[in-house]
């Protein structure tokens, strides 16, 4: 896992080899959350969101589900991935 970004300390930026995770930190003090704005993540990318959240001593929330993500999430991972690219697929058609 490379280093945060975090040029702004209210939002930092990780930059993987296919993916990009954003961490809305915010500016209250101490830090209340923090949300992962996933892009990408063809490959590891489940395994940094367990490192970044074991680091902070908390678990991952699926916003997707509304659950807690657990280590076998890659189900849960290739739902979000197919719904986003037949988002993407039905924007760029221009159909509904």
């Amino acid at each position: 896992m490379g280093e945060v970004d975090l040029t702004d300390p209210t939002w930092g930026e990780l930059l993987g080899p296919t993916w990009v995770i954003e961490l809305g930190i915010g500016e209250h003090n101490p830090v209340e959350s923090v949300m992962l704005h996933v892009r990408g993540g063809e490959d590891d990318v489940l395994t940094v969101i367990f490192r970044i959240s074991r680091a902070l001593g908390c678990r991952p929330f699926d916003c997707m589900t509304g659950e807690l993500l657990v280590d076998d999430a890659q189900a849960s991972w290739n739902a979000f991935q197919s719904f986003r690219d037949r988002t993407i697929a039905s924007d760029s058609s221009g159909e509904p």
